[in-house]
């Protein structure tokens, strides 16, 4: 597949466009760097990046593993995210599940209702690709962005899937892709990995196409930062105690706040849209039983939509 058929491709440190060496090759003649396709993965990661992440690679992929994440089945992945068919995760596919809908539904179904029928979306902490083969099965343009190519539970499980998208293993604070490309840049149950949210918003508003949308996907929302904080502390016990360490080689942000939300509308100039999925009577009382479990208020994990405002426009 020709990368430029999809998203033009840019180098991730200039930013620059680069130059074909062959088909599985690219190279950036301004910072003499070169970009290899393996595997059908454009690895988009530098020496240094490569240096920055390994810590956080190592001790995340060692959690999925030994979680038991993924499967050698491609039925697995094609059953993605409506149905775990290990068993073992369910309710987090169930949680997954609804903000797809929620997001189909609310976002992406009124795009196609428009007759943007193909329309260029980044999948960002993409995962497994699942999100990627859900949206390309309806026609759509997919660019699956991960900093992980594990077989079972990062970008080399894409394998299992029929339909065909761009691979890129890359960081989302640095996408080798040029600016102005996407219709919607999707956070994929990765936002909350940012470790500076601004950042990562300005890069994701620097790929989408004037009118284009940021699309927040399963981050933990809290009313108080307070719950926010106490939920990191509880996780990084809980690994302490089964793997050996806090799982925090990244002081990523890990959750968001509604203040924290609209101090990045000001700053971005973006307006955002809430969605929150419907609860039943049944997980309504699951989670006031949990929240008094726990001592704190439990997550809300609503689909957050931010398009940039015209400029002059007021709020």
């Amino acid at each position: 597949m020709n990368p430029e058929s999809t998203f033009q491709l840019a180098c991730p440190v200039c930013r620059g466009n680069l130059e074909a060496v062959g088909t599985d090759r690219l190279c950036c003649p301004v910072d003499d760097l070169i970009f290899d396709r393996v595997e059908g993965i454009w690895r988009f990661l530098t020496g240094e990046q490569l240096r920055q992440f390994k810590h956080f690679l190592r001790e995340y992929e060692h959690i999925r593993r030994a979680e038991g994440r993924g499967s050698r089945q491609a039925e697995y992945y094609r059953a993605l995210p409506y149905t775990d068919l290990t068993g073992r995760f369910s309710s987090d596919w169930a949680l997954r599940s609804r903000s797809f809908e929620l997001f189909l539904e609310k976002v992406l179904a009124p795009l196609e209702d428009e007759g943007r029928q193909s329309l260029k979306i980044l999948d960002l902490g993409a995962g497994c690709g699942w999100l990627s083969n859900r949206l390309a099965a309806r026609g759509h343009r997919l660019a699956a962005v991960d900093l992980s190519v594990a077989p079972l539970d990062g970008l080399g499980a894409c394998v299992h899937y029929v339909y065909d998208f761009l691979r890129l293993q890359a960081g989302y604070d640095r996408i080798p892709v040029a600016e102005a490309q996407a219709d919607l840049a999707v956070f994929n149950a990765s936002f909350h990995y940012s470790v500076d949210y601004e950042v990562t918003l300005k890069e994701a508003l620097r790929v989408l196409r004037p009118g284009g949308r940021v699309v927040i996907l399963d981050t933990p929302l809290y009313r108080r930062g307070a719950s926010g904080e106490q939920m990191v502390r509880e996780r990084e016990a809980l690994f302490e105690r089964r793997y050996g360490f806090p799982s925090n080689a990244i002081r990523s942000e890990n959750y968001l706040t509604p203040q924290r939300l609209q101090t990045l509308g000001e700053q971005l100039n973006l307006d955002w849209q809430l969605f929150f999925p419907a609860m039943g009577l049944k997980q309504k009382l699951r989670s006031m039983v949990t929240s008094l479990r726990l001592r704190r208020e439990v997550a809300h994990f609503p689909v957050l939509a931010g398009r940039r405002r015209d400029p002059g426009q007021s709020r």
